[in-house]
């Protein structure tokens, strides 16, 4: 991580697997242990995630800014970060004292992966609700992040999900590197994941 900037997170994952529920418990979780954060989102056409951590009351509105993609999600993230980077700059221009950078992703499909000039680190967040055999397809989001997050684990006895087996298989496919879980709406796991961070990329 280059010390003279914030470090920058990437969260990515399907839509509806709690990406920006996530993304409110970690600034919540960060001010906790007065860690300054800013937040970009990836929409396609639309800032409605940005206005929704805007409207939380958890961070400064003005710290929180929205890409529009206009196309495919993996784009600015993968392909051409560009806008995005541009973006954290000008961010981190305005907010020097920005410790943490937050880049919410678009919500895509389990191919959903960032580019190593945009993110120092990358989460990818699944969910139960979405079927327990999502690891043992190996989407490249799943096996290539840096950390992965099993989010709504107190759905899996209304879904029929076995989060054991899920659990397993995923860190088959991941090598042992790091899964976390989390019901990111009661705040359950939010903690481990910010620990995670400190390990790996903020003062690993």
């Amino acid at each position: 991580m280059n010390a003279l900037r914030a470090a920058r997170i990437g969260i990515g994952g399907p839509v509806g697997s709690g990406k920006t529920a996530l993304v409110e418990q970690l600034i919540a979780e960060f001010a906790r242990r007065h860690r300054s954060v800013s937040v970009i989102t990836n929409d396609l056409v639309t800032e409605e995630d940005a206005e929704r951590v805007r409207r939380s009351g958890l961070i400064d509105p003005a710290r929180v800014r929205a890409v529009e993609a206009g196309g495919c999600p993996h784009t600015v993230i993968r392909e051409d970060p560009s806008l995005n980077i541009a973006m954290a700059d000008r961010l981190e221009a305005e907010f020097p004292d920005t410790e943490v950078l937050l880049l919410e992703s678009g919500g895509d499909n389990l191919a959903s992966t960032f580019s190593r000039d945009l993110v120092d680190y990358w989460v990818f967040v699944i969910d139960v609700a979405g079927g327990d055999d999502i690891p043992r397809k190996r989407g490249p989001g799943v096996v290539r992040c840096d950390l992965l997050v099993v989010n709504k684990i107190d759905l899996a006895q209304y879904v029929g999900a076995d989060l054991q087996l899920m659990l397993k298989q995923a860190d088959d496919v991941r090598g042992g590197r790091p899964i976390v879980c989390t019901n990111a709406r009661a705040g359950i796991g939010i903690g481990e994941v910010v620990d995670v961070f400190d390990h790996e990329v903020l003062f690993g």
